[in-house]
């Protein structure tokens, strides 16, 4: 991480925006509602070194992240006392000691992985929190719904495991209401047929960013789990449920500016054929960096506030755009944004992604490691 300007290739991360979005966001949520924070894959690709510190400013206590490799980050980031859930499977040999070493609460959704966590326990000597997953739909992780209840006596009658959550996952909460209405009917039917429930203490949740929507608060349901939205962007491609600003913008630079005529051939295999004398702009970023090759002829580029197309095929570590129209030739080093504002023009995130055919969470997160995320300094 570096807070300087890169010379090549950067991503730049606006705090003052997430510290609005997470207001935003706790005054949309019940009051009683906990704020589950999933800062997986590297929060999202905003790159967690620099968002984790503002997420405990704002005085979140619980984050979640994919598996124990990520919670080894994350822990040293926010210090011992949140709650550090992982939402994925434990691998019995390489990761099951990390969870005592770091005090990571796994989540659980098997017998066997319930049999080898009370051995865990038992050989720490100490107990070990745990969320129990329920499967009502999303047909992954968790233990089918029907099948419930008998993990869920094991895990309330183990000696070395302290339930401390139950959740589900709403697979199409921004898709398909009816499917996602059914799906919290299971997890709802499924809750009030365990013995037991400590609906006060324990963390109930199912609703994601996308889930905020049909949030039933009349259920027992305590906490939310928030990714994509605390960053600025809707689950929904079509509208913004609750006001919120990106917090990451992408960008690159002009390495060359050239003169080529009439029917030249563009980049690799000579796919684009130029249509008219042309001023070519090379960018000096490329797939290396997190533009994926799906936008070769696709995609554009913010250079002086105007669009200017992708020709050709992007490549490693650069790509072409068309500059012909623009008003003045650009600058060797000027930039081109490629999510972002410039002037009056503006690409998103989902502008970007439809583009390339791909779903904005895999486009933060294939913004490679090479490229530095810097903080953005504006008014908070």
């Amino acid at each position: 991480m570096t807070r300087q300007r890169p010379s090549r290739c950067w991503a730049e991360i606006d705090l003052a925006a997430l510290k609005r979005n997470l207001t935003s966001i706790r005054t949309a949520l019940p009051a009683s509602f906990r704020y589950i924070s999933i800062v997986k894959a590297d929060a999202y690709g905003h790159g967690a070194p620099l968002i984790l510190p503002c997420l405990l400013q704002y005085g979140i206590a619980i984050f979640a992240v994919g598996s124990v490799y990520e919670a080894v980050q994350v822990r040293p980031l926010i210090g011992p006392k949140p709650t550090l859930l992982i939402l994925g499977p434990i691998l019995p040999e390489e990761e099951m000691p990390y969870l005592l070493e770091y005090d990571l609460t796994p989540t659980l959704s098997t017998q066997e992985e319930l049999e080898r966590l009370e051995a865990l326990g038992q050989k720490a000597g100490r107990p070990l929190d745990i969320h129990l997953k329920i499967d009502t739909g999303m047909g992954r992780l968790g233990i089918w719904h029907p099948q419930a209840s008998a993990l869920y006596q094991a895990a309330l009658n183990a000696s070395y495991l302290h339930i401390q959550g139950l959740w589900t996952h709403l697979s199409s909460a921004a898709t398909d209401l009816d499917y996602t209405r059914q799906q919290r009917s299971l997890f709802l039917k499924t809750l009030n047929e365990l013995p037991d429930v400590d609906f006060k203490q324990w963390l109930i949740h199912a609703d994601n960013s996308a889930g905020l929507t049909t949030l039933d608060v009349t259920a027992p349901f305590n906490a939310a789990r928030i990714g994509l939205l605390q960053f600025g962007i809707s689950p929904f491609p079509q509208r913004q449920p609750i006001p919120v600003e990106p917090v990451l913008s992408f960008h690159t630079r002009i390495g060359l500016v050239k003169q080529l005529p009439t029917g030249t051939r563009i980049s690799y295999d000579g796919s684009y054929r130029l249509k008219r004398p042309s001023a070519l702009a090379i960018l000096t970023g490329g797939y290396n960096d997190g533009i994926p090759t799906s936008l070769s002829h696709n995609g554009c580029a913010l250079i002086q506030g105007q669009r200017c197309p992708f020709v050709g095929r992007v490549t490693m570590d650069q790509t072409i755009v068309d500059v012909t129209d623009l008003l003045q030739p650009p600058a060797i080093g000027a930039t081109a944004t490629l999510i972002g504002v410039q002037s009056t023009a503006s690409i998103d995130v989902w502008e970007f992604s439809n583009a390339s055919g791909k779903i904005p969470w895999e486009i933060l997160c294939a913004i490679g490691n090479s490229v530095p995320r810097i903080i953005k300094e504006t008014a908070s």
